[in-house]
């Protein structure tokens, strides 16, 4: 069975919701208390994010998802424990409600980074949840990278929890992808066909001299640099943790889906500007609203594009054991909504930046 691992990007917050440049004093806490460290295995440190308002936390890989589920908690309560000790809290909030002007980190390549990019860099105080899905090689790989394509999207309207910025609600269930989608090597892209292809792309972007290095292909997948890996990042941070397992449990499904063939009886892989418009489709009304269908590339209601990615990936759960669980946990998503439905119901209901943030930090550690 293939291994999933999540890596999810938080937000630091004070009593009043306020985002607080304080990661140094978290990681430096975190340090610690985690003692040696895992010779480079992945999962179970913080880590620095881009910003000083904002720490990473990442699993192990796992196979079983009640494992996963509690690696996730796990690191969710860890890093919320350093971040008291700090004077915050963590929140997994895509975007902050309140207006923040981010702080970058001290790193020499973050500072790289912000002074080329300027704005599109200042604005990137935005939160993913990144999953991993083991591979053999590259090869299998990128079968994985282009059977993803046509379903990224529906995974987004999932996931999707930022609907405000800058203090205003921005009509969008995601507006992260909004703001992440400014960076030049961000979003869709065109299918690869072969590692060799893959490779080729990648080394053509990074000498154009645009970005930094490798670390900066922002595709909504994409070969993992560091893990034998397909690195998932179209996500928005989950509010609910069984989400962002039940986003792993997707992803696996549809890896095993590519690796299996399953795509044969799909029409043809669609282009990268059909791509593109199911996602801002997606991020503007998330489960609210129609989807494009990845099947047909027409308008449907949000449920029936998630059945239709549920249907394709069922064979693959069913070896693995993991169709009642996705199940059980997506009727759940789909009743109480996703993270940006949750928000736009607490601030119906009232609740002011202060209030909904602390919602939304019960909600992360729950």
């Amino acid at each position: 069975m293939r291994t999933i691992g999540v890596e999810e990007e938080f937000l630091l917050v004070a009593e009043d919701g306020s985002p607080r440049a304080v990661a140094a004093a978290v990681l430096q806490h975190a340090s610690s208390q985690d003692g040696e460290d895992d010779g480079g295995e992945p999962g179970g440190n913080l880590e620095k994010e881009f910003a000083q308002e904002q720490v990473e936390t990442s699993t192990h890989p796992c196979t079983d998802l009640g494992a996963l589920l509690e690696e996730v908690r796990a690191g969710r309560w860890h890093a919320d424990s350093s971040a008291q000790h700090a004077g915050a809290r963590i929140v997994a909030l895509a975007t902050s409600p309140k207006d923040v002007e981010p702080t970058v980190v001290v790193n020499r390549r973050a500072q790289d980074i912000a002074a080329a990019f300027a704005q599109t860099a200042r604005d990137q105080l935005t939160c993913g949840c990144h999953v991993h899905v083991e591979v053999a090689d590259d090869e299998e790989g990128v079968r994985v990278v282009d059977h993803l394509r046509r379903w990224n999207p529906v995974l987004l309207a999932l996931s999707a929890n930022s609907p405000f910025w800058r203090g205003d609600d921005s009509g969008y269930e995601s507006f992260r992808s909004q703001v992440w989608g400014r960076w030049p090597t961000a979003g869709a892209t065109a299918p690869f066909g072969d590692a060799a292809t893959y490779r080729e792309t990648v080394r053509s972007l990074v000498e154009s001299g645009t970005i930094l290095d490798t670390g900066m292909v922002y595709f909504d997948a994409r070969l993992s640099a560091r893990y034998p890996t397909v690195e998932v990042r179209v996500a928005d941070v989950c509010l609910d943790p069984e989400d962002a397992v039940l986003l792993g449990a997707l992803v696996r499904g549809l890896a095993d889906t590519a690796v299996d063939g399953g795509d044969h009886d799909l029409a043809p892989q669609p282009r990268a500007e059909e791509v593109r418009v199911a996602g801002w489709r997606a991020a503007r009304s998330g489960l609210a609203g129609d989807l494009v269908s990845p099947l047909t590339a027409r308008p449907v209601p949000a449920a029936q594009a998630v059945d239709e990615l549920v249907r394709h990936v069922t064979p693959a759960l069913e070896r693995t054991g993991d169709l009642p669980w996705v199940r059980e946990h997506l009727d759940a998503l789909l009743r109480r909504g996703n993270g940006a439905q949750q928000q736009r119901r607490w601030r119906h209901e009232g609740a002011d930046d202060a209030e909904l943030v602390r919602r939304a930090v019960r909600s992360t550690l729950a």
